[in-house]
This record gives C-alpha cells, sequence and structure tokens, in this order.
C-alpha cells in the first residue's frame, strides 16, 4: 500500500526548515506527513482523513513519531474549524485534494472502471453513493453535475444514455456504467469517454467543491501560516486560484469604483507561487496520475 505521494519533494522544499504545529488536512496514507516530520525535528503534526481505512493504515505508518503526531477522522473542513477554535498558532497547511491512488485501487470502493461496485464514497460513513447518483437523480441533477461538474459539452446525450439504460434495469457496477458509455461514446486520444463522467459523479458523492470552498474560508484568518495546496482538475484549481489572490488584494473596492476608497492595507498575505507548481517529466513518467496535479502556495501575514 505505500506508494510515493505527489509532489513530494516539491511539498518537502516548500515547509522545509517548518516548526510547531503543521496540519496535514488530506492525510491519505501519511507519505507527505512523514517526510515533514523525519525532516523537520520541531514539527508536530495533526492529520485528518475522512478515510477511515487510509487513516488506520497512517496512523501506524507514523507510529514512531506518535510524540509529535495525532491523527483525526473526519471532514477537512470541519476539523480544520475545530482545530483553528483549540490551537494559538499553526505554521503550516498542506492539502492534497482528490482521491488517493489505493482508493483507485481498490476496487471495492468503485472509483475505478473495473470495479464491480458504484460507490465512490471517500467516506464510507457517508450515506449518499454513486449508485444512488446514476439510478435515482432525475434528468436535470444528472444534467447539472455532467456539465458543472464534469465541464462534459454533450451532457445531455449522457444523461439521455443513463435514463434510457436504467429505464430497464439499475446500473450496477462502475464496470457496468462505463461499458454503457464506452458502447455509445468515442474515445477522443487517450482519454477513456467515462473519465469526465466518473469526475463529475465523484465530486457529487463527496460534495467536493463545496468542501473545498468550507475549508478555504475556515482558514482565510489564519496568521503567519504557509498553506500549500494540491489540486487535480481546473475546477479546484480555479477556486484556488481564485481565493489566494483575493486574499492578496490590497485594494477591495469594487473594479467599478475611480478611485480606491478602502484606504488599501487589505492583503491577508501574498501568494509564493506565481504559477502554480506541476510535477517534473521524470516525476509523471514514474505515476501518471500525477500528471494533472497543481501545487499552489500561499503565506498569511504575522
Amino acid at each position: 500500500m505505500i506508494h510515493q505521494p505527489v509532489l513530494l519533494n516539491e511539498v518537502r522544499e516548500f515547509f522545509s526548515g517548518i516548526s510547531g504545529v503543521f496540519i496535514d488536512a488530506t492525510l491519505g496514507l501519511g507519505g507527505h506527513s512523514y517526510f515533514i516530520l523525519r525532516d523537520n525535528p520541531n514539527v508536530k503534526c495533526i492529520g485528518i482523513d475522512r478515510d477511515r481505512i487510509s487513516l488506520d493504515f497512517a496512523k501506524k505508518r507514523l507510529s514512531c513519531f506518535s510524540d509529535r503526531f495525532i491523527a483525526l477522522n473526519g471532514s477537512f473542513s470541519a476539523e480544520i474549524k475545530n482545530i483553528l477554535a483549540s490551537t494559538s498558532k499553526v505554521n503550516g497547511i498542506l492539502a492534497d485534494i482528490g482521491v488517493s491512488s489505493p482508493q483507485l485501487d481498490n476496487l471495492d470502493r468503485g472509483f475505478s472502471f473495473e470495479s464491480d461496485n458504484l460507490d465512490m464514497r471517500m467516506s464510507l460513513d457517508s450515506t449518499l453513493n454513486a449508485k444512488i447518483v446514476i439510478n435515482s437523480y432525475p434528468k436535470n441533477e444528472l444534467n447539472r453535475i455532467f456539465r458543472d461538474f464534469g465541464e462534459i459539452s454533450n451532457y445531455e446525450a449522457i444523461t439521455k444514455l443513463i435514463l434510457d439504460y436504467r429505464k430497464n434495469k439499475k446500473i450496477e457496477s462502475a464496470k457496468e456504467l462505463c461499458q454503457i458509455l464506452e458502447s455509445k461514446i468515442k474515445h477522443r486520444g487517450l482519454i477513456n469517454p467515462a473519465t469526465l463522467v466518473f469526475q463529475a459523479i465523484r465530486i457529487e458523492v463527496n460534495d467536493e467543491l463545496n468542501e473545498l470552498k468550507k475549508f478555504l474560508n475556515n482558514i482565510e484568518k489564519l496568521r503567519g501560516t504557509k498553506v500549500a495546496i494540491i489540486s487535480f482538475h481546473s475546477l479546484e484549481d480555479k477556486i484556488i486560484k481564485n481565493t489566494f489572490r483575493n486574499w492578496a488584494r490590497d485594494c477591495i473596492c469594487s473594479s467599478n469604483v475611480m478611485k480606491c476608497e478602502c484606504g488599501g492595507g487589505n492583503a491577508k498575505g501574498k501568494i509564493l507561487t506565481k504559477k502554480p507548481i506541476i510535477p517534473t517529466d521524470l516525476e509523471i513518467s514514474q505515476n501518471r496520475r500525477s500528471r494533472s496535479a497543481k501545487m499552489r502556495g500561499f503565506i498569511f501575514n504575522e
């Protein structure tokens, strides 16, 4: 189950020399946190994950740092709020947004095209899963998620395909859904036609974009904290980029105002990455799933 976390070297460099409280908001298997703890002996790490299976593995992996590591089960947006309410100073926060490789590889979780399940929950405690979405969502709701979360141009055709199929029988597995899509939709290059559909369903099931927005909202009043967020698709990256830009604005007047009326001095901090940090060609050759990763950094004023 050990795997190389994405942008590991870049994350280690970004947080090099950090001390005090560090929060790994999406702990996963603990790959990033392991090296943050190993590289920085004065760090105390709080790791959050809503997947109990990953969390249990990370706790074992990081047991050698038991006096400097605490694990919490829950959504990163809610847990970060609780932590900040009880912690006077946080020096670093990392959030690696998205599905982990073990979740994708575990066919029981229903993320893979080859899975006999249709689940896609990051937390097995959640009541909504992919089977419910696919078999019970009405036309307008399916259109919404395929259009907004999958950014699929022919989203109405995808919805019709699913609605027509489920008139006769329920869609029981990710494998079956993939076969339905492949039977009617042509491949475009190397991308499986099911990829964007699965992305849209997964985002809906896990409320991923709202989770990210709530997380950003809950950390915006930090002082002196260094933040790195890794995303894997354009919707997430756009939210992060725009939020960091707004936080860095000295003037918060409306664009319609001819002259600044707020007096300036409103910047919460500064952006540390002019352009997003992306994986090297070597990393992509070793881990193709890293190819869409983008990391953006920000530091809050003291």
